[in-house]
């Protein structure tokens, strides 16, 4: 008992070293609203056990087909706006443990976009863990997967680094249990190496239907190996 006590008290510590320079950001403390919504929603609604918990930045806030696309699989849908890592390392607990589920999938984008304030990866690979380590006091055995940041039309100057990021995370989920990196960047890239266009908005940031029709084929194949198909 007392060595899981410290083990806690440990896991901690590094959780506080790593959010402490972020959770005081206006830019980090704007998001407690929405977090607080997700709150209001959680106390007025059941959800079942063995649902997939959805969650990250607006990729999966505007996924309007996301209960359809991963039937039978019932899912909880957590997305916000421009949802950075460095935000999910301070709200992560008031995200994740009000939930029992069968799974936790994350896909979070916005922390290297090509803008002089971009984290390095490092940073970005840092803040991952954080959230891991978060996630994993109150959901120990539960999988995580981690969706590879995409590569889009807009944020193209920045792949380079992108890429660095989604290598390092990639290392962290292969070395980490029953934690599950889902490769999804070489799909959207059309026979030039280039993202392909007509997976994405006219913003050239998010996913058209077909967009997601690919994704979903590739999440939904990657989290059927690990979490058994619900019986009807």
């Amino acid at each position: 008992m007392r060595r899981y006590l410290i083990i806690l008290l440990a896991l901690a510590a590094v959780a506080c070293s790593t959010t402490g320079k972020y959770k005081s950001l206006p830019e980090v403390k704007a998001w407690d609203k929405d977090i607080r919504a997700f709150e209001r929603t959680d106390s007025s609604t059941g959800y079942p056990a063995e649902a997939v918990l959805f969650a990250g930045s607006s990729s999966i806030r505007i996924w309007n087909t996301l209960e359809k696309d991963m039937a039978p699989y019932q899912v909880i849908q957590r997305g916000y706006g421009g949802a950075k890592l460095s935000d999910f390392a301070v709200y992560a607990d008031r995200i994740f443990s009000p939930h029992q589920c069968r799974a936790i999938v994350i896909f979070i984008a916005n922390d290297i976009t090509g803008n002089a304030d971009d984290k390095t990866p490092e940073e970005v690979a840092k803040l991952f863990r954080s959230v891991l380590k978060t996630i994993r006091s109150n959901h120990r055995e539960t999988p995580v997967f981690w969706i590879e940041v995409t590569p889009t039309p807009l944020r193209w100057k920045a792949w380079p680094e992108i890429q660095k990021a989604n290598n390092l995370i990639r290392n962290i989920c292969e070395t980490s249990g029953n934690t599950y990196f889902i490769k999804t960047a070489d799909a959207f890239l059309d026979g030039s190496g280039n993202p392909e266009s007509s997976f994405f908005l006219s913003d050239r940031l998010h996913l058209t239907p077909k967009g997601y029709e690919l994704w979903t084929k590739i999440i939904k194949k990657e989290l059927t190996v690990v979490v058994p198909v619900p019986m009807p």
